[in-house]
């Protein structure tokens, strides 16, 4: 009976602690610093969004839908917000192909700078297809973290990308749940 009781204990005891670490696992505070300059990658409302959700958290930061590198200066952390709309490339004045090298010379532009990059995915399972998967490919490797609404990774795209290249992957229900890992990833 002893035996059994310890068993159950000492079972209990890891199942209590693997749970627990997980949690740790997709926290991630206080890796990135003010200001911050959001821009889109495939020029989606969403960006609206996270520029929405960075005034809510407290966070300095600066909302260009398409950044040049210029615009890096005095920028501390560059927010992608991953997801291309048809609509928005054409309300730009910009083809798939322009957007693709604007934010590949932003995203070049930012490592020789040393800012880091944090990407964001809002649109769910919306915002997905080719087009927004070859920016997500393409980007996201070399981003610090991505914080990502839940039916948007339902392929395990983000969470394939993100283990492979050891980047921190937090998952929420909604975009408006992003609101809390994005404030505690800032400094």
């Amino acid at each position: 009976m002893k035996k059994i009781i310890l068993s159950i204990f000492i079972l209990h005891f890891f199942i209590v602690s693997a749970l627990l670490g997980q949690e740790k696992k997709d926290e991630v505070i206080n890796i990135f610093e003010q200001p911050i300059l959001i821009t889109s990658a495939g020029q989606s409302a969403e960006v609206q969004i996270a520029s929405v959700l960075a005034k809510r958290a407290g966070l300095s930061a600066a909302l260009s839908k398409a950044a040049f590198a210029n615009e890096l200066k005095g920028i501390r952390t560059l927010v992608i917000v991953l997801g291309v709309s048809l609509k928005g490339l054409g309300a730009a004045g910009l083809d798939i192909s322009q957007e693709t090298n604007r934010v590949q010379i932003l995203v070049d532009d930012a490592q020789r700078k040393n800012i880091p990059i944090l990407c964001l995915h809002l649109g769910g399972e919306t915002r997905r297809g080719q087009l927004t998967d070859d920016l997500i490919n393409t980007f996201l490797p070399f981003s610090k973290m991505a914080i990502v609404v839940e039916s948007g990774n339902k392929d395990g795209l983000f969470t394939s990308i993100c283990k492979e290249n050891h980047i921190p992957l937090i998952v929420v229900e909604r975009a408006v749940d992003a609101l809390q890992p994005l404030k505690k990833a800032f400094k």
